[in-house]
């Protein structure tokens, strides 16, 4: 852990420093560190090998996706502290971590999830992706399977998307009417009059509010919009079967029932997947883990809890 600084603040996360690839500077945030702390200061010391203190919990990784920010996670991240370490990750571009004008290439995306399992001494991991965040972490799976335990992969299509969708999510951003002269004003519009926000979700102005940052004319998001053009660029052109393919851990598929994953292509991905299982999140749309916080975290702890009981090291037959 040569490469991570640690900072405590006065409530219960701590934030570590990752260095990235091409030396990018990256937060990494453990959200119930003081409270874990605590917790395990009160009980009796466990004896080797056989307790769950601070550093002996199973490692957890958390990977949000290109719009989102490592404090989206803060809520799994705490559920989850008296079993795991459950660390949140700001992807490149994102959150507290550097902008660097490049590179936004899944290359890049893999190399700072592996810094981050490396300098935090988390492996072998669990890594759970939302989004984008998803396609680095079944990545991080294929390519160093030595590190990963289990992957939880939410919402992310393995398919091409295709020019058209670059797009239209080019045409989305530049719809945004920034800067936002209140924070109310950025939740009711991406939660009410943002034409993709239909029907009208409060959970998706929460969201996104919570990524803004005041500046001197108002509010705008933490991250550029043409480094996540960037970063979708290199991944909408390829189908993705073939890495999930090389996925020897066990992978669980989620889907919101409303998602942007479709119910055939999410039960495909869990076929080709050598050790691939599914699950269905009802009354959720693309934003599981916020639309439905506890059957999300029941959905979450239950696949945990299974793979604890399987091999950790496997390889695709």
């Amino acid at each position: 852990m040569r490469h991570m600084k640690q900072h405590v603040d006065q409530h219960t996360t701590l934030r570590f420093e990752v260095t990235g690839a091409g030396g990018t500077r990256l937060a990494a945030w453990d959200y119930a560190a003081a409270a874990t702390v605590a917790r395990t200061a009160a009980e009796p010391v466990a004896e080797p090998g056989g307790g769950a203190g601070p550093a002996d919990r199973p490692g957890v990784l958390l990977l949000h996706g290109l719009l989102g920010r490592a404090s989206h996670w803060a809520a799994t991240a705490r559920r989850l502290a008296p079993r795991y370490r459950a660390v949140a990750l700001d992807q490149r571009g994102h959150g507290h971590s550097e902008r660097p004008e490049g590179p936004y290439s899944t290359e890049a995306y893999l190399a700072d999830a592996v810094a981050a399992v490396e300098q935090l001494g988390l492996a072998p991991v669990t890594v759970v992706g939302h989004s984008t965040g998803a396609l680095t972490a079944w990545q991080l799976a294929a390519h160093r399977p030595d590190l990963v335990a289990a992957v939880v992969i939410c919402d992310m299509r393995a398919v091409a998307l295709g020019e058209a969708g670059q797009r239209e999510w080019e045409d989305w951003t530049r719809s945004w009417p920034l800067p936002f002269a209140t924070l109310g004003d950025a939740r009711r519009w991406f939660g009410e009059q943002d034409p993709w926000a239909d029907p009208p979700d409060p959970v998706r102005g929460d969201f996104f509010a919570e990524v803004m940052v005041e500046d001197e004319d108002g509010w705008r998001p933490q991250y550029a919009p043409r480094h996540l053009l960037r970063s979708r660029d290199h991944w909408i052109r390829d189908a993705h079967w073939d890495e999930l393919a090389a996925v020897g851990c066990p992978a669980l598929v989620v889907r919101g029932l409303d998602g942007e994953l479709g119910r055939a292509e999410a039960q495909e991905m869990v076929r080709v997947l050598p050790r691939g299982r599914y699950a269905e999140i009802p009354d959720a749309g693309h934003l599981v883990p916020w639309d439905q916080p506890d059957a999300w975290g029941d959905t979450l702890e239950r696949f945990l809890r299974e793979v604890a009981r399987e091999p950790q090291h496997a390889t695709p037959a």
